[in-house]
């Protein structure tokens, strides 16, 4: 039963990413905004459709602690599934992503839509610089910046090192970076096929004010925050 929800679920996924992806070309002329609520609309569907065809279900913790200020949203990365959720609970936002997912046919139209600080991980000093002076453009236009401190999606239970180039341009902005955790590798696997149905809880910690921290500081601090609140996630429904 679940290999057969999980293939619905596939089916209705890539029918609505061509969709999208082309209809969401004629939405190039315009603004910004237009921009990202049409592609959002792809996002809210699949999370609709994942709840019905796979039973897979979602809470939110802390949503009082989301600032009326834009910020640099610091998320736990286990599957695809958070990069939809993050857009049905925050503002306007965009990625910092490797500049590979733009070359994904359709998937990767959409995201060039979206204006992602889409970086070359092996770029070194180079990508640093690119992520500080595009992330600082980005919210100084209003927008909502999403990193996975990681780098990489990692398996349920397991911890990978905090990445420090997030912090650096929290550091440089002096603004608000949002602690955010979440479960949803335990039902949406990296690299799984299989959606197990489940409800998975997304944690939203206090904003941390990066004025006057260094981006060791920073990244500890987000660190700390979200590995507390995925022990406490945890605590109740085991990582599987």
């Amino acid at each position: 039963m679940i290999l057969f929800r999980s293939t619905l679920y596939l089916i209705f996924s890539l029918i609505t990413i061509v969709i999208f992806a082309v209809l969401g070309l004629l939405t190039i002329p315009f603004p910004f905004e237009v921009r990202y609520g049409f592609i959002k609309q792809w996002a809210r569907i699949n999370l609709w459709w994942l709840k019905i065809s796979c039973g897979l279900h979602y809470q939110i913790v802390g949503k009082e602690n989301i600032p009326d200020t834009n910020a640099i949203i610091f998320c736990k990365h286990q599957s695809m599934w958070e990069t939809m959720v993050l857009q049905n609970i925050f503002p306007p936002q965009v990625w910092v992503m490797k500049k590979e997912l733009l070359k994904v046919p359709f998937f990767g139209w959409g995201l060039a839509m979206l204006e992602p600080i889409a970086i070359d991980r092996g770029a070194g000093r180079k990508a640093l610089k690119q992520l500080k002076e595009e992330g600082e453009k980005r919210m100084q236009n209003g927008r909502w910046i999403v990193i996975f401190p990681e780098g990489t999606r990692m398996p349920p239970g397991e911890k990978g090192a905090y990445q420090i180039g997030g912090a650096m341009l929290a550091q440089h902005h002096a603004g608000l970076v949002l602690p955010v955790a979440h479960n949803a590798g335990s039902y949406w696997p990296k690299k799984g096929f299989l959606k197990k149905p489940g409800l998975i809880t997304v944690a939203i910690g206090k904003p941390i004010d990066c004025q006057g921290l260094s981006a060791r500081e920073i990244n500890a601090r987000a660190e700390e925050s979200i590995e507390a609140m995925m022990a406490e996630i945890y605590s109740t429904n085991p990582p599987n």
